[in-house]
């Protein structure tokens, strides 16, 4: 089951970490940064209908018209 009320142990210094393992890549370099962390958390993950839930909360509100 999909965890979705806040469960990120220290969430503020997670998201510094993530601005800096992003900090001095190019555009391209970031985006391939986010795949190779999602594939890697998904892979920790492991369960296939946990991963679907995610993938479907973190697009909901996302396919109206583009801004």
């Amino acid at each position: 089951m999909l965890i979705t009320e806040p469960h990120l142990e220290r969430p503020d210094d997670f998201y510094e970490a993530l601005l800096a393992a992003h900090q001095g890549l190019s555009t391209a370099q970031s985006h391939d940064l986010n795949a190779r962390l999602v594939l890697l958390l998904a892979n920790h993950i492991g369960d296939l209908e946990t991963l679907k839930a995610a993938l479907a909360a973190a697009r909901a509100n996302l396919e109206g018209p583009a801004a």
